[in-house]
């Protein structure tokens, strides 16, 4: 029995963009992986930049979802990067964090500006590293594999730079910045200098940074497009130490549902991302079968580590702590199959594959939102 697993960095697609996905399959797809809550990132149609939106998500999540949903505001009206989201009002709306998600915040001076604003309410800015001038329409990580692939690379700097840029704000205005996807040695360098010179910055990985590299391009598997791209061994490498050393504060899956007509084009133009609730907690206990991590340093990554990031009373099994908890079977194989997923969208890399440890049952506010078949009469 573990706490409910919280994942922090989750596209729902509602409202505006229903066909990919919305908030009861996603919230449904989250309960069979064993995630009891959601942070939902704002780049819906219209975006959460606003509180009548906010209030929609977590209405609709409350009354029809199967988890419980922390909407993620923009830090930018539209995510346009010109003028900051009214965020005193979000955050007393419900919103946990703010983000502009796969748009990085290119102007410097409205960055810093966020991160003062933020910092007075005690907030995280989760951010998308990236310098959208060194990405100049890459399909993949930059390296031999795009050349033989005749793919446009994305080199490691155009997150390094950005990673680098946004620490140094953070550490001019003491606010709590937070780099989401973290796929680069060079960032989670930059990342663990900076905590150690007391800088307030706190970063995610994902299943797939540490999971796969960019060899599962090959064969022009459009689930294997990300943004971040998937790198070289050598930085899921460095991904493995940095989540040994306490580097990485936690997992989240970026789940990114799309639908077959966006996947189903030339690699370079297909859309970036994967659907990964119902595999996060079997490639995290990968982690610690591999002897990357323990398996209490798995469980703290996807519950109580994240709690702390947002601020949410949730992530764990306390005396009077609200009943989110998941009971798992750590060493239960299972396919993957489009049919078997909740998700609206089937875009998983892991169709097909086996996986070891599922979520047996699921449970919300002590409410049995989800169990496996087998246990349904029992």
């Amino acid at each position: 029995v573990i706490p409910g697993m919280i994942d922090m960095h989750v596209h729902l697609r509602e409202p505006g963009l229903e066909y990919k996905e919305d908030i009861i399959s996603g919230t449904k797809a989250a309960a069979a992986g064993g995630v009891t809550s959601v942070c939902c990132m704002p780049n819906t149609k219209p975006a959460i930049d606003n509180l009548p939106v906010a209030q929609f998500i977590m209405n609709k999540a409350k009354f029809e979802g199967s988890a419980n949903v922390f909407p993620i505001a923009a830090i930018s009206q539209g995510q346009k990067g010109e003028i900051l989201s009214e965020m005193g009002e979000l955050l007393e709306g419900g919103c946990v964090g703010f983000s502009d998600d796969g748009l990085p915040v290119k102007n410097g001076e409205m960055m810093r500006r966020a991160l003062e604003y933020a910092s007075t309410f005690d907030a995280p800015v989760m951010v998308h590293a990236e310098e959208l001038s060194l990405v100049a329409g890459g399909a993949m990580n930059e390296g031999a594999v795009a050349t033989e692939l005749g793919l446009k690379g994305i080199p490691n700097v155009a997150e390094d730079c950005m990673t680098a840029r946004d620490i140094m704000i953070a550490e001019l205005t003491g606010g709590h910045l937070h780099i989401c996807h973290v796929s680069t040695k060079g960032s989670l360098d930059l990342i663990r200098h900076a905590k150690a010179r007391g800088v307030k910055v706190t970063c995610e990985v994902t299943p797939h940074h540490f999971s796969l590299t960019e060899e599962s391009v090959r064969g022009y598997n459009t689930n294997a497009k990300m943004n971040p791209p998937l790198r070289s061994q050598e930085d899921l490498e460095a991904v493995h130490a940095a989540l040994a050393d306490g580097t990485v504060d936690a997992i989240a899956t970026d789940h990114a549902p799309h639908h077959i007509d966006d996947k189903n084009v030339e690699f370079a133009m297909a859309a970036n991302g994967i659907v990964g609730l119902e595999t996060l907690l079997p490639l995290t206990l990968k982690l610690v079968a591999d002897k990357v991590i323990s398996l209490s340093k798995a469980i703290s990554l996807l519950t109580c580590s994240p709690a702390e990031i947002l601020k949410i009373d949730r992530g764990t099994l306390s005396v009077g702590a609200i009943a989110d908890l998941s009971i798992i079977n750590p060493n239960k194989e299972w396919e993957v199959t489009e049919e078997g997923l909740h998700s609206k969208s089937k875009n998983s890399y892991f169709v097909g594959h086996t996986l070891k440890g599922c979520a047996i049952k699921t449970l919300r506010a002590g409410e049995v939102v989800y169990s496996r078949e087998q246990f349904k009469n029992k």
